[in-house]
C-alpha cells in the first residue's frame, strides 16, 4: 500500500503552511516553487520522511495573517472604541485557536460572562508594550 492509498481526504493530496522571516511584507499571491523545494520540502521530509516518496504537483501562495509584536492573536475591543473587537493576527495560530476565539467573541457578543479568560491576548498589550511569548510561562 501506497502512501497516497491511506489519505483519506482531498483526493491524495495535503496543504501545508509556513512564512519565514525573510518573506516579504505585502500582497504577493506568487508560489515559489524552488524556494518551497529548497527550504520548506526538506523540513517536511525530515518530519515526515515518508514525504520522500511523495510528488510535489502544486502550490499556492495567499495572505498570512502575521502579527509581528508578539505572534499572538489580538483578540478584543479596542481601548477607547467601544463595540469595536479585533480578532487578527495569528501568525499560523488560527486553526489551532479558532473554536476557543469563535466562542470568546460570541459570548463577548451576546454580553454574557465568558467561560475562557483569554485577556492574555487583550490588544491593550500592544498599548503597554508587554507582549506575551510561548514558552516563557506565560502560555500552556
Amino acid at each position: 500500500m501506497c502512501i497516497r492509498d491511506r489519505i483519506q481526504e482531498h483526493g491524495g493530496q495535503f496543504v501545508c503552511a509556513k512564512s519565514l522571516d525573510s518573506d516579504p511584507i505585502g500582497f504577493d499571491f506568487t508560489w515559489y516553487r524552488e524556494k518551497f523545494m529548497d527550504v520548506l520540502w526538506p523540513e517536511l521530509v525530515e518530519y515526515v520522511p515518508a514525504f520522500d516518496r511523495l510528488k510535489v504537483v502544486s502550490g499556492w501562495a495567499g495572505l498570512y495573517d502575521v502579527n509581528r509584536f508578539d505572534g499572538n492573536v489580538l483578540l478584543g475591543e479596542w481601548p477607547g472604541l467601544r463595540g469595536f473587537l479585533l480578532v487578527n493576527g495569528f501568525s499560523g495560530h488560527g486553526f489551532q485557536q479558532c473554536h476557543a476565539v469563535g466562542r470568546y467573541l460570541a459570548e463577548i457578543i451576546r454580553g454574557v460572562d465568558v467561560s475562557l479568560d483569554l485577556s492574555i491576548f487583550s490588544p491593550n498589550r500592544l498599548l503597554e508594550n508587554k507582549p506575551v511569548f510561548e514558552g516563557h510561562g506565560k502560555l500552556v
